[in-house]
């Protein structure tokens, strides 16, 4: 279950931002500077508004010195302040943000290169299931090698990538990851070839 969690949430995740990409390749990219600063500006107001609330109530002596030495929440302030900055200036983090894209698609291919090859131990696959993560890695490298190129059409490369990525990660699980034998198989298997062996040496 595990592994078809893990397949299933990465290709959602690729067909999101593939959608989000191809569907708004102008504004997308302040669209997510915005929503790392939203991810990065709540949990710091939850950790800054429970720090002062905590000091409303009334406590006793034991919390009362506890408070002493609690200290303030710095990292709170300082992800509060950066999360305000990406909402406030999402175009200055928006080449930054094609550099990441880039990488998550680079890391994307290297990953489903490195699964194909893994599923090789088991079953064979065709050398054409591999033309899809080479596509993709290299779209990962044009977005870093070319940052500051058309913002829109690296994004729409991007986006499409990603689409690509979320079909050809669900292809390779139906073919081959939920083929993938189970270790109390394997275990099985093993126990019975060392029981074969076992038997030839005795006659």
């Amino acid at each position: 279950m595990k592994g078809i969690s893990y397949s299933f949430l990465r290709a959602i995740c690729a067909l999101v931002i593939g959608l989000v990409l191809v569907m708004f390749p102008d504004r997308a990219s302040d669209y997510f500077v915005i929503t790392i600063g939203v991810v990065f500006l709540v949990p710091s107001l939850v950790s800054i508004i429970g720090y002062f609330a905590r000091d409303i109530r009334e406590m006793s002596a034991a919390e009362e010195e506890l408070k002493t030495r609690r200290r303030f929440p710095i990292e709170g302030v300082g992800s509060l302040l950066f999360g305000l900055w990406l909402i406030v200036m999402p175009g200055f983090f928006a080449d930054l943000l094609t550099f990441v894209l880039g990488f998550i698609l680079l890391m994307g291919g290297v990953q489903q290169i490195a699964s194909l090859s893994a599923a090789r131990r088991w079953m064979p696959v065709p050398g054409g299931f591999y033309v899809v993560p080479v596509l993709i890695l290299a779209a990962g490298l044009f977005a870093l090698f070319n940052p500051t190129g058309v913002r829109s059409t690296a994004f729409i490369i991007i986006g499409v990538s990603s689409l690509v990525y979320a079909a050809s990660e669900l292809l390779n699980w139906f073919k081959f990851t939920r083929r993938r034998p189970s270790a109390q198989a394997a275990s099985v298997k093993a126990v019975g070839d060392i029981e074969d062996v076992e038997i030839v040496e005795e006659n």
